[in-house]
């Protein structure tokens, strides 16, 4: 089941993948209800370094993850990936 947005295929809602255009690093067919949106997401030049944990946590802390609920935003992604 693919689903297709924008000139791109998602293999369902919710589901984040790399982003091929746009000039961000991922992309995303959120649904929340009834609500579909397609969000990209994260700084396409610059690479994850989760693994380290100090910048794990200042990741986490300047972007307020704990408080990201709505699927249909970024930061809920971005914070998601973290």
């Amino acid at each position: 089941m693919a689903i297709e947005r924008a000139g791109e295929k998602f293999s369902g809602y919710n589901k984040p993948k790399r982003s091929r255009k746009g000039g961000k690093k991922f992309a995303v067919l959120a649904k929340e209800g009834s609500t579909i949106k397609l969000i990209r997401f994260g700084d396409a030049n610059m690479t994850i370094k989760k693994n380290i944990p100090s910048r794990r946590k200042s990741f986490r802390a300047r972007h307020k993850c704990d408080t990201a609920k709505s699927k249909l935003t970024a930061r809920y992604w971005s914070c998601k990936k973290w």
